[in-house]
């Protein structure tokens, strides 16, 4: 069964339901209103007939007579609103009319009745009498009368019985629960039209929420459903929004990584087979003693630098994955960073030479990191050997201070600096600010910034870049102290 006829049958069986509710419970209570109006009624017709009728002697209050003439004009005034009565003396004898036979009240509601309660009855079938003859269904309300003599003493003077038929009243009810029945039913079918309507416009929108689905599942990212934030369709299609734009972000990142890669790779081929060929060379003029004596050791010492450069090319990547892989543990401890600085300034200052470059260190006696030692020298090496590369007759400072709970380190240098776009992308894998560079001397593979960034974040720590091109690129690395 499809979605809008369930809600359809859902939605109308609700409202069927609370209709039917209803109406039970109205037509239960326009009952019982009708009863009581006319038990009031009846009551009101007693009080007026023993006011009428009854006499009290004043020398002697048990003596109780009663007005005939005046009992057959409320006869025949009432019998034309289709009510009767029946008046009892206090022995429970009938007094009128007495031209009929009356059969007693009986000994239960007569006991009442001398209590002072007032009885009211319905009969619901018609009652065989004792004559023969059968009295209609009627109600009646019993109504008792007393007398207080000089010791307030009460004493039961007279009985009225006031009745009317029940196909009168139920006459009324059925008018009533008959108007109540249309109404009902128009009720009913408006709320199956409502219903509908309103089936209709969720399952339009459960129906769009569908098709853009498939959309998806066919390999369209850029579809967007629209959403006024009304209710859960609503949310669930801003769910479906962020879970397109994510698979459309993410499809574009697996593009961009694996353009990078196919990048890599050639790149990488093309490092490795460049001191691959070279040590081989090498190997088979040693092998064929076509190398001249005197030039052996340089021979050898060019193999190593080789051999350096494809294991510092593997060690990156390993490196890399371990790191994404959170396979590196870091021993963290507190040390000396401006000792760090010294060792990596010395290291690299013969290749600045090389590149006509200063190195420039401004930092205090001591400045306390707290941070693994190894992962920390792998960082600013890897800095400052980027900012070397990228210098030409330049200037490299390094800056280490301390901060509020933090250490901070800053390298900036004078070189060929970034645009915003390579700044957007210098942390990803494979990147390369300068992609003419695919083979350097130092081997540039475009992992070390990527590695960098990872490190830091381990550490809990912070790295921006500031560049501008043609100016110089200045990176601010903090890593924050122990909390014990």
């Amino acid at each position: 069964m499809k979605l809008i006829y369930q809600q359809l049958i859902g939605f109308f069986a609700v409202i069927a339901t609370v209709l039917i509710l209803l109406g039970l419970s109205f037509g239960r209570m326009t009952r019982d209103m009708v009863y009581q109006t006319n038990w009031t009624s009846l009551e009101k017709y007693a009080n007026s007939l023993i006011e009428q009728s009854v006499k009290i002697s004043g020398q002697n209050g048990e003596r109780v007579t009663f007005d005939s003439e005046a009992l057959l004009n409320s006869e025949v005034l009432l019998r034309n609103q289709s009510v009767h009565f029946t008046i009892f003396n206090g022995s429970n004898a009938p007094v009128f009319p007495n031209n009929v036979y009356i059969s007693k009240i009986n000994q239960t509601d007569w006991k009442k009745l001398q209590q002072g309660d007032i009885v009211k009855k319905v009969s619901d079938r018609q009652i065989k009498m004792a004559n023969g003859q059968n009295e209609p269904a009627m109600t009646d309300v019993l109504k008792p009368y007393f007398y207080t003599d000089g010791h307030h003493k009460r004493h039961l003077v007279a009985v009225v019985k006031v009745g009317t038929f029940i196909s009168n009243i139920n006459a009324n009810i059925s008018r009533i629960n008959s108007n109540l029945g249309k109404a009902l039913l128009v009720a009913s079918l408006v709320a199956l039209l409502i219903a509908y309507g309103v089936s209709r416009y969720l399952t339009l929108r459960l129906n769009r929420l569908r098709q853009a689905t498939k959309k998806v599942a066919q390999g369209d990212y850029s579809v967007r459903l629209d959403n006024a934030g009304r209710d859960e369709i609503d949310d669930l299609a801003n769910d479906f929004n962020n879970m397109a734009r994510s698979l459309q972000d993410s499809k574009e990142e697996i593009e961009r990584q694996e353009e990078r890669r196919r990048a890599f790779m050639a790149d990488a081929a093309h490092e490795m087979r460049t001191p691959l060929t070279t040590i081989n060379g090498l190997l088979e003029g040693l092998a064929y003693d076509a190398i001249p004596e005197e030039s052996k050791a340089h021979s050898v010492e060019l193999m190593r630098s080789e051999t350096k450069r494809l294991i510092r090319l593997v060690n990156e990547n390993l490196d890399y994955e371990k790191i994404r892989n959170n396979q590196i543990k870091l021993v963290k401890q507190e040390f000396n960073a401006v000792e760090v600085l010294r060792n990596v300034t010395e290291q690299l200052q013969s290749k600045a030479a090389d590149k006509n470059d200063r190195l420039l260190l401004h930092a205090a006696q001591d400045i306390v990191v707290w941070a693994d030692y190894d992962r920390f020298v792998q960082v600013i090496f890897n800095i400052v050997q980027n900012a070397v590369q990228f210098t030409q007759d330049g200037e490299i400072d390094i800056v280490a201070q301390r901060g509020f709970e933090e250490s901070i380190f800053k390298i900036s240098d004078t070189g060929i600096g970034m645009s915003e776009d390579q700044l957007a992308n210098i942390w990803e894998r494979y990147y390369k600010a300068d992609p003419s560079r695919t083979s350097t001397k130092y081997g540039e593979s475009g992992l070390g910034l990527a590695i960098v960034h990872q490190l830091v974040l381990m550490h809990h720590g912070k790295i921006e870049v500031t560049s501008k091109l043609g100016v110089g690129t200045t990176f601010t690395i903090i890593f924050p102290d122990r909390v014990d």
